[in-house]
C-alpha cells in the first residue's frame, strides 16, 4: 500500500481563550497587554473571573469601551447587583459597607449629579493650576530629602507615595495634624479580601482604623471649620444635603482614590521611561513636551486598569452578547487605550502622538473629577524627577519589579532606583 503524500505542517494556533478568562496572577499583573490583545481580537466583551471568585463581563476595545461608559442602561449603584454577584463581590462587611460605599463611584443620577456638584469646584482646572508652584515646592523638598549616597532608594517610599498625599491634603483642606496621622496601609481596604481569606482579620482591623480616622476628620472640621472641601462637605451634611453615610463615603473616596492612583501612575510612567532611554533623554532635554508626554504615558499604561462595577437593570444585549441583569460589567481602560484601531502602533511610547484623547480617566458622567489635578501632579512629579535626578536607573532587573496585586489598579509596590547626585534647582543652594 502506498504511503500518503506528506502534507505541510500548519502553523501552531493559539489556544482559545478560557471561559471565564482569569484576570489574576503575577504574570498577568506584570504585563496584562498580551492577554488584552487576544481578548480584543476575539471580540469586544468576555466573561472574566477575579481572585475572589467574582465573575464579570469585561469590555476591551476602544469604541466598545467608550459606548459602554456612556450607556444610560448601565448603573453603578450596588443595589442593582444580583444575588450571584452579591454572594462574592460584597467583600466589605457591615456596617462599613453601608457606611463607606455610598460615594460618587456607586451612585447614579440624580443623586450622583448632586454629590458630584459638591466636589467639582475644589478640583476645577483654574484652581489647581494656581497651586502648581506650591506643588513644585513639595516635589522639590521630597527630592532634596532623598538619600543621595545610597546604593538604591525606593522611589515609591521616598517620593511617589508621599507627593500625591501631600498635594491632596493641601487641595481638600486636611489640616497638618490630621495629615501626619494618615496611614497609607489604610488604602489596602479597597483590595478584595474574602471572608475565608487568612488575611481577613487584618483587613477588617484596617477598615475599622480608617473608619475611626474619618470620624476624627469629620469631628475636627465640624469643630474648627475652614474654607476647604472637607469643611464644605461637613457643612453640606449638617444642612441636610448629604446623609452621614454619604459624607463618610465621600471622605473615604477622597482619601483612598484621591491619591493612590497618582502614586501608581508615577511608577508606571517612570518604568516606561526607563525602558525607553531615548524618550527619557528627549523629555529631559525638551521639558515643554511634558504635558503631551503625560497624556501619552497615561494612555500607554494607566493606573486605572479597570473600572468599577456597572449593572443592567434587565437582561440586554451588550456588544452582541446577552448579559443578565445584575451581572457586573467592567471596562478595561488599559485594553481600550492600546486598541490598534484607535491608536496606531499602540505599544509604542510616541511623544508626538496626535490621535486624540485616551480613556485613562474614564468617559461619560463618571469621568474622573480630579483629572486636572492628576495631570498637574504628574507633570510636576516627572519634571522634578527627570530634572533633578540625572542618571536615574533601576537597581533590579525589570522583570523583578513587584507589581501591585490590586484588581482594578496598576502600579509597582516598590521602585528601587539609583541616580547621580541630585541637581540643585536654579536659585537654591
Amino acid at each position: 500500500m502506498s504511503q500518503p503524500e506528506p502534507t505541510e505542517l500548519s502553523e501552531p494556533t493559539e489556544l482559545p481563550l478560557p471561559d471565564p478568562v482569569p484576570l489574576y496572577g503575577p504574570e498577568y499583573k506584570r504585563d496584562p497587554y498580551p492577554l488584552y490583545a487576544r481578548m480584543r481580537e476575539a471580540g469586544p466583551i468576555h466573561r472574566v473571573i477575579f481572585p475572589s471568585g467574582v465573575t464579570a463581563w469585561l469590555v476591551t476595545g476602544h469604541e466598545a469601551a467608550q459606548k459602554t461608559l456612556a450607556d444610560p442602561r448601565l448603573g453603578k449603584n450596588h443595589d442593582r447587583g444580583n444575588d450571584r454577584w452579591r454572594a462574592r463581590a460584597s467583600i466589605m462587611p457591615e456596617p462599613q459597607h453601608s457606611q463607606l460605599q455610598v460615594h460618587l463611584l456607586h451612585q447614579d443620577p440624580p443623586k450622583h449629579t448632586a454629590m458630584r456638584r459638591l466636589v467639582t469646584d475644589a478640583f476645577a482646572p483654574r484652581r489647581v493650576e494656581g497651586m502648581r508652584a506650591r506643588f513644585q515646592e513639595m516635589a522639590a523638598a521630597l527630592v532634596d530629602a532623598m538619600p543621595a549616597d545610597a546604593d538604591s532608594a525606593d522611589l515609591v517610599q521616598c517620593f511617589a507615595a508621599r507627593f500625591p498625599f501631600q498635594v491632596l491634603a493641601e487641595v481638600i483642606g486636611l489640616p497638618p495634624h490630621l495629615a501626619r496621622r494618615f496611614c497609607r496601609e489604610w488604602g489596602k481596604v479597597v483590595a478584595p479580601v474574602g471572608p475565608a481569606d487568612p488575611g481577613r482579620p487584618a483587613y477588617e482591623a484596617l477598615l475599622r482604623e480608617l473608619q475611626g480616622y474619618i470620624a476624627e476628620v469629620v469631628a475636627d472640621r465640624r469643630r474648627a471649620p475652614g474654607d476647604g472641601l472637607l469643611s464644605r462637605l461637613v457643612g453640606a451634611c449638617d444642612a441636610g444635603e448629604l446623609t452621614p453615610e454619604e459624607l463618610d463615603s465621600m471622605i473615604f473616596q477622597l482619601l483612598v482614590a484621591g491619591q493612590e492612583p497618582v502614586t501608581n501612575q508615577i511608577t508606571t510612567a517612570v518604568v516606561n521611561l526607563l525602558r525607553r532611554p531615548e524618550a527619557l533623554a528627549r523629555l529631559r532635554d525638551e521639558p515643554e513636551l511634558m504635558p503631551a508626554a503625560v497624556e501619552e504615558l497615561m494612555r500607554l499604561d494607566s493606573a486605572f486598569e479597570l473600572t468599577t462595577w456597572r449593572f443592567l437593570a434587565e437582561d440586554a444585549d451588550l456588544h452582541g452578547t446577552r448579559v443578565p441583569a445584575g451581572d457586573s460589567v467592567i471596562v478595561s481602560l488599559c485594553a481600550a487605550n492600546r486598541d490598534p484601531e484607535r491608536f496606531p502602533d499602540p505599544d509604542a511610547l510616541d511623544l508626538d502622538r496626535a490621535q486624540g484623547p485616551h480613556l485613562a480617566f474614564g468617559h461619560g458622567i463618571h469621568f474622573c473629577p480630579g483629572a486636572a489635578l492628576a495631570r498637574i501632579e504628574l507633570q510636576v512629579a516627572l519634571g522634578t524627577l527627570l530634572g533633578r535626578l540625572p542618571g536615574l536607573r533601576l537597581t533590579v532587573p525589570d522583570e523583578e519589579l513587584p507589581w501591585i496585586p490590586a484588581v482594578l489598579g496598576r502600579g509597582t509596590a516598590a521602585l528601587p532606583v539609583a541616580f547621580d547626585r541630585a541637581v540643585c534647582p536654579v536659585g537654591r543652594g
